[in-house]
């Protein structure tokens, strides 16, 4: 869906893919309106959005002078236009065509930005200009490392003015960024980088990228073994088994359905669902309690007190066993 073109990028425009987070409508809109009208390159948007409604396209519309809309499958992407990835949905561009995908999440979002990087990376490789704007984690760097590894451009926002400086601060710690600037240069920046004459062709894109991103659209686990190694670490979505990337920064793993993690998203993933069973199993002992207790008085009605005692006592046992555990929440909560 998303291959290598068969052209050299020196035939297509640019294509600056942009990827957010929290913060990221307030840093949009300062990048859009400052982009020029005949801005003569494709811009590509995700946030971080999920399933949730939005009017993001018309927001950037009505900032700057570039039409912006919700990215259509199948649309040929045009030089002056914003596509926004809709929600619950992958971003992906080809130079022939827009593509949309409610795959496997990524880095646990979807959309999410990395695979909208490596897809403009392997499409238009050194004519591919990423931008990681302010969010939590680091969703966006694997994919900026791909647009450097296929000789595209790397840009982020100075972390030190971002709402939630981490992606950026991870792209700048695991990438050779070639620009870091406050988010009123980067409009102008970007204004800049696509009047450059066309850059010396890149050479083919590493296998490595054209096989995970043949893995992302087919799930072809001949692909998955040829990039990654088993691991003992099992995926939070889908419970299959995750395989360690090989030669990646940062650290990062695929499933065999296609979920994807850095570390660091695997770790939040991990915590999440550890509270979620930490919550159900303090559920579970509190109903417990509830019946035996339930159980003691009617045992008392019927004037069988031994019962009743026993029921109270196993009662008491599990009250503490729930305090202990409340505090094990409450321990895990102060520390998140």
């Amino acid at each position: 869906m998303t291959e290598p073109h068969p052209q050299t990028a020196t035939d297509l425009p640019y294509v600056v893919a942009v990827g957010a987070s929290f913060g990221g409508v307030t840093a949009l809109l300062d990048v859009v309106g400052s982009l020029p009208a005949g801005f003569p390159a494709i811009v590509a948007v995700v946030l971080h959005i999920g399933s949730q409604q939005s009017i993001l396209p018309e927001l950037l519309a009505r900032r700057g002078p570039l039409p912006a809309r919700h990215a259509r499958e199948g649309d040929l992407p045009i030089p002056g236009t914003i596509y926004v990835a809709p929600p619950d949905h992958h971003l992906l561009l080809a130079p022939d065509a827009i593509h949309l995908s409610r795959g496997p999440r990524e880095n646990h979002a979807r959309p999410a930005v990395d695979p909208l990087l490596r897809s403009v990376a392997l499409g238009w490789r050194e004519r591919a200009i990423g931008v990681v704007l302010t969010g939590e984690l680091d969703d966006g760097t694997a994919g900026l490392e791909a647009v450097k590894a296929c000789g595209g451009t790397a840009v982020v926002q100075d972390p030190s003015e971002a709402a939630a400086p981490s992606m950026p601060a991870s792209a700048l710690a695991h990438v050779p960024i070639d620009h870091c600037l406050p988010l009123a240069q980067i409009g102008p920046l970007l204004a800049r980088l696509v009047m450059r004459d066309p850059p010396l062709p890149a050479g083919e894109p590493p296998e490595r990228l054209v096989r995970e991103q043949a893995y992302f659209n087919g799930n072809q686990m001949d692909d998955l073994t040829a990039i990654a190694t088993p691991s003992q670490l099992t995926c939070p979505e889908c419970g299959g088994s995750l395989s360690e990337l090989k030669d990646t920064r940062p650290l990062r793993y695929r499933c065999h359905t296609g979920h994807a993690y850095t570390a660091l998203s695997l770790e939040n993933a991990q915590a999440e669902v550890a509270s979620h069973q930490l919550q159900g199993s303090l559920r579970s002992l509190k109903e417990r309690e509830m019946l035996l207790r339930r159980l003691a008085v009617v045992a008392h009605k019927i004037g069988d007190e031994a019962q009743a005692q026993a029921g109270r006592l196993q009662a008491d046992r599990l009250h503490e066993q729930i305090e202990r555990l409340k505090g094990l929440i409450q321990e895990d909560l102060r520390s998140a």
